[in-house]
This record gives structure tokens, sequence and C-alpha cells, in this order.
């Protein structure tokens, strides 16, 4: 029987589950919304709201139990300081979860991501879903016809 069983298995082992968790929060973190099934974004929306409890904390043992489930090393190696201080501003998850996100949730109390439904994926018809933080707002799309309009007017001149 299933009775308060309130994992939802998603058709693998346990470690493939885990696995799929951890790279689907590591992406939630670094590209702030990611498109998936709506099965796979409500397994995944507990994983990132504990993550971002623990950012919260801000102690070291807490970096130390996020780098742990999210699966990702404290620090990678690199040919050159360039590359690695690249690879720590913009792939370094626990660093983006612990000093640009956690703070940014501060007086929130819980309830940092939505799941925003879309419509049925054409193959198997299973249902889509956004994952996102609440305070995530998508970057407006830039008029595609005002930038060769100027570019024309400049070089009119």
């Amino acid at each position: 029987m299933r009775h308060r069983k309130r994992t939802a298995k998603l058709g693998r082992t346990g470690e493939h589950r885990n696995a799929m968790l951890a790279n689907l929060v590591c992406s939630l973190i670094k590209h702030k919304r990611v498109a998936t099934t709506l099965a796979k974004a409500k397994a995944a929306r507990p994983v990132a709201e504990k993550m971002v409890t623990l950012g919260k904390t801000g102690s070291l043992h807490a970096r130390r139990l996020a780098a742990a489930r999210l699966r990702h090393p404290a620090r990678t190696l690199h040919r050159s300081k360039a590359q690695r201080l690249a690879w720590r501003q913009h792939e370094d998850v626990v660093r983006i979860l612990f000093e640009e996100l956690a703070p940014s949730f501060k007086e929130r109390r819980g309830g940092y991501t939505r799941i925003v439904r879309l419509g049925q994926r054409q193959g198997d018809a299973a249902q889509r879903a956004i994952l996102e933080w609440v305070d995530f707002t998508a970057p407006a799309p830039e008029p595609a016809s005002a930038e060769p309009a100027a570019k024309a007017a400049q070089a009119a001149t």
C-alpha cells in the first residue's frame, strides 16, 4: 500500500530520479525558469524550495548540504584564472543560490517557486509546465523593427 508515501517515482530508479531532480533544480538556479513536464515540475518544486531555505541560512554547513544535494562540485579545474572566474560567475549554482537568489527571498517565508501550466506536448500528450522563481520577470522582447530603422538612419547621415 502507498499510505503516506508522497514521492513521485516518475518511472525511474531512486538514484536516477534524484540525479534528474538535482539537474532540474541546477538549471532552474542558473536560468531562472525551466520548461518541463508537469509531473517533473511538481517533483522538483520541494527540492528547489529546500535549497532556497538552505541558502537563507547561509552557513558553511548549509553550503555543503546544498552542494551535496545538487551533486555540484565545490570547484572545478580550469586552465586559466579567467576561465575559473567565468565558471564561478555563470555556472557555480551554489554561489548563485547563496549570493543572488537567497538574499532576494530573505523576507519571504516560503513559496519561492511557481508552476505555470502550458498545453500538451505534441508527441505524447504529456502536460507541460514552466517552473520559475516567484520574483522572476521575463525580459520584455525588444522591438526588432526599430533597430534596423535606427541603423539605416545613421548610415544615411
